[in-house]
């Protein structure tokens, strides 16, 4: 038993009161206020039963699942959920088991390609799935206080952001409005890959996906801790339009 939580601690009633008014604002909400240590939250969070214990795995559990999700996807044998009972066990809470980074493009639709459920996969969408630092922001959330144990960067065929980035940097073409903080962006990956034999499209859209599996691994303090324990892992994949097959990679 650590000392701080021994029964011979000389806590207070209004020790106790306060204590009991901190965990009324809920774990999460006392991370993001800075009020108690990281470390202390999920302690707090896993001290309850998860709403879904079938998500709580090892990160290559979890990347199985994610694959044998997209399986059933593509061969159209999907899985009946029941979204009754999936709506009165989340209300106390979340545990997705994979944090996706994607494409707003509205042919990708993440918990379809995945056949999750609702609880099962914590979106973040963007289009260009490059990493903002709001985006950044809610991945950590996912990991640290979530307990996510996979992140997924997924790109698609055929994108929108992509194709924009490229004319950005081959034509100089400048877009009107705030489309241009996308290209800008993308111009990166578009430019490590431009003098590159085979399609560009298909060699930026992998290479912006790993700029941005980078990014993640190299995001400190949050995801380096989880990845240097292996609690968590990283990859990245390309969404197929024609088939729904996702192609992942590291």
């Amino acid at each position: 038993m650590c000392k701080s939580c021994d029964s011979t601690s000389t806590s207070t009633p209004t020790d106790r009161r306060r204590f009991l008014q901190f965990a009324g604002l809920g774990a999460s909400a006392l991370l993001l206020a800075g009020a108690l240590p990281a470390r202390m939250i999920q302690a707090a969070e896993k001290s309850s039963a998860p709403p879904k214990p079938q998500n709580v795995m090892t990160p290559d559990q979890a990347l199985h699942r994610l694959v044998e999700g997209n399986e059933r996807y593509v061969s159209g044998n999907s899985d009946t959920h029941d979204f009754l009972d999936e709506r009165e066990a989340l209300v106390s809470g979340q545990n997705p088991f994979v944090a996706v980074l994607s494409c707003s493009d509205s042919r990708i639709a993440p918990e379809y390609a995945f056949d999750t459920a609702r609880g099962d996969l914590f979106a973040i969408r963007v289009a260009g799935n490059f990493v903002t630092d709001e985006g950044l922001a809610s991945l950590e959330y996912a990991v640290a206080v979530l307990g996510a144990p996979l992140i997924l960067v997924l790109g698609h065929e055929s994108c929108g952001a992509i194709d924009a980035g490229i004319k950005a940097v081959k034509d100089q073409t400048v877009f009107p409005g705030h489309i241009s903080k996308l290209t800008d962006a993308l111009k990166p990956a578009i430019e490590k890959v431009i003098k590159q034999p085979g399609n560009l499209m298909e060699n930026a859209t992998v290479q912006n996906v790993k700029d941005s599996i980078q990014r993640l691994k190299n995001a400190t303090p949050l995801l380096t801790d989880a990845l240097g324990k292996g609690t968590l892992k990283v990859v990245g994949g390309v969404y197929r339009l024609s088939t729904g097959k996702v192609e992942l990679f590291s």
